[in-house]
């Protein structure tokens, strides 16, 4: 037996310490000193990272794509000054899963302690997770968050001495952006959201004023509701010329020169349409609902994120059309975005589709679960590897628009793995989990998949169909809202999107073209080898109509809207 024992635990991939889920100072490659005066305790996700490149800092340097450099994760709770933790062969990393297997060389080490809070929310359940602290939850720039100055080091996994890596400093708040002219912000506190989570939760909005808001006080606008990522600040606009001094930069993605100047000349150009005299004066606005999961919460009610949707619907959007003169009818708002916010505003009309009067989804996240990417969460087993007795076949996870794989699916959720356990990564495969799943018995959200080896929840992904494919709700509940969809849904997206996100557009759209009674009567288009995030205009290339989804959406809508709008609508005083 006691052979047995021996070669079973020459089989596990990082030996005898991963059976106990500890690592003993003298088994350690690394320790990691936490001085007495950056505070008394912590609790969070302790991340060491190494790279061979000197441009950057490493916790910047961890990614997707084949540059990315070395990252290992331990979960941490409790931890107080003087005392060290360890990093040997059993803490889990990527893209080498075990420090065990670096080779040996020169590298730059840096650490840095991602910090959680407690949260004992109104269903029971105490669980640890990172709250925002206006970054947009980001792990590697998270005010509050524990760092190390990177230093060069040799390192060799046969070397029995452990380096000592020391935190030294805490990442300072972010400076909140400052009124203008045009632009407002404000942040209300949810009653909503801070009831479910058990302390006090905001929600944020960059506002963008009309022309003429402040000397026409007797007019009520529509409200232009763009979602998306953590919005730092009103993006897109600039109220001068671009800089020429401006070095030039090279964008690699779109083989375009100075695109930094193209950028900046597109948001001129949106400043002066929005200005000028014959663009609709509606009140734009960007929201910031950043949670202890993700950099925004895909606008819905969900188990693990607690009743976003509502809060947003019911709090927040009444309380800016209150505030700026909105006019408050769900005819007179309208949803817009792309990627995640594509997902939001489709999701958002379908779940409140008379609380909205139209939608514009451009590349949306997955639609139809059918297509989660390239994995059908009905039919496959695994989401890492094709179907087959005898081979293992990769699937990819992000191509360019040649189809060139940079990365795969396996690679995106094992990165998000070591940088975070129960969902807690803050990356993209974690968001959809604890959007879409069930809460589990632990607090944290249910797997879609085993992060090791991709095995597939059949029972989880049922939860996911009943409750969040919104291909399979507009379907089965069309009888019910399709009356109240009817010209609201408009879908685009580029036929060589880098996360295969068309192929669930399709889907729905043979389900909306085939099935639905009444006609949706609204729109699906692609771009040809457009890529991530093509936004409908067929005569401009990706890198431009990525840049004009006000200029797009605004207008289209304006005009949509007088077919649609309720007998009696203003449709006049806001088109001065």
């Amino acid at each position: 037996m006691r052979k047995l024992f021996i070669i079973l635990l020459a089989l596990l991939p990082f030996g005898a310490a991963a059976l106990t889920g500890t690592t003993q100072a003298d088994q350690a490659y690394f320790s990691v000193v936490f001085p007495s005066d950056l505070g008394d305790s912590y609790d969070g996700r302790l991340l060491l990272m190494l790279s061979t490149d000197p441009s950057a800092e490493p916790r910047f340097q961890i990614s997707d794509g084949p540059g990315t450099q070395l990252v290992f994760g331990k979960d941490v709770e409790n931890w107080t000054p003087g005392q060290q933790m360890h990093f040997g062969r059993a803490e889990f990393g990527y893209p080498i899963p075990s420090l065990a297997k670096v080779p040996a060389g020169d590298y730059y080490v840096q650490v840095l302690l991602h910090t959680y809070e407690t949260f004992e929310r109104a269903d029971g359940h105490t669980v640890k997770l990172p709250m925002d602290n206006g970054e947009g939850q980001q792990w590697n720039r998270s005010p509050g968050n524990l760092l190390s100055d990177p230093v060069k080091i040799t390192f060799d996994p046969k070397r029995k001495a452990a380096n000592i890596v020391t935190l030294s400093k805490e990442i300072p708040p972010i400076e909140e952006p400052e009124d203008s002219e045009y632009i407002k912000h404000i942040k209300i506190r949810s009653e909503l959201l801070s009831d479910f989570w058990g302390r006090d939760m905001y929600l944020g909005a960059h506002v963008l004023l009309p022309e003429g808001w402040e000397e026409n006080k007797d007019v009520k606008y529509p409200l232009a509701i763009m979602h998306g990522h953590f919005p730092s600040d009103f993006g897109g606009w600039r109220t001068t010329p671009p800089d020429e001094s401006m070095p030039c930069e090279y964008s690699a993605r779109f083989g375009v020169d100075c695109y930094n100047k193209v950028v900046q000349q597109e948001a001129y150009d949106f400043y002066r349409a929005w200005t000028g005299p014959d663009f609709p004066r509606v009140i734009a606005i960007k929201i910031q609902h950043a949670n202890p999961y993700y950099d925004d919460s895909y606008a819905v009610n969900s188990e693990n994120l607690g009743p976003y949707g509502d809060a947003i619907t019911y709090e927040l959007i009444p309380y800016i059309e209150e505030q700026f003169r909105g006019i408050g009818e769900g005819w007179a708002r309208f949803l817009y975005g792309g990627s995640t916010g594509g997902w939001e505003a489709l999701a958002a009309q379908v779940k409140y589709p008379k609380e909205y009067g139209g939608c514009y989804a451009a590349c949306p996240d997955p639609i139809d679960f059918r297509a989660y990417c390239l994995v059908n969460l009905y039919e496959d087993q695994n989401a890492y590897y094709l179907d087959s007795k005898f081979k293992k076949t990769e699937r990819p996870g992000r191509r360019d628009s040649l189809g060139r794989v940079s990365s795969t699916l396996r690679d995106m959720n094992l990165r998000e793995l070591a940088l975070g356990t129960k969902s807690r990564s803050g990356q993209q495969w974690d968001i959809w989990e604890a959007v879409y799943s069930p809460v589990g018995p632990d607090g944290y959200p249910q797997r879609i998949w085993d992060k090791l080896t991709g095995e597939i929840n059949p029972e989880v992904a049922e939860y996911w169909r009943e409750n969040y494919d919104l291909a399979y709700i507009m379907n089965r509940d069309w009888a019910e809202i399709g009356e109240d969809l009817k010209g609201k849904v408009h879908i685009y997206c580029g036929d060589m999107d880098n996360y295969y996100l068309n192929n669930a557009v399709y889907l729905a759209e043979d389900m909306l073209e085939e099935t639905t009674a009444p006609y949706y009567d609204g729109e699906v288009a692609y771009g040809d080898r457009a890529e991530h995030c093509w936004n409908g205009d067929p005569t401009l290339p990706n890198h431009i109509t990525r840049l004009r989804y006000h200029r797009m959406f605004i207008p289209k809508w304006a005009e949509e809207i007088k077919l649609r709008a309720p007998k009696g609508a203003d449709l006049t005083s806001w088109r001065y």
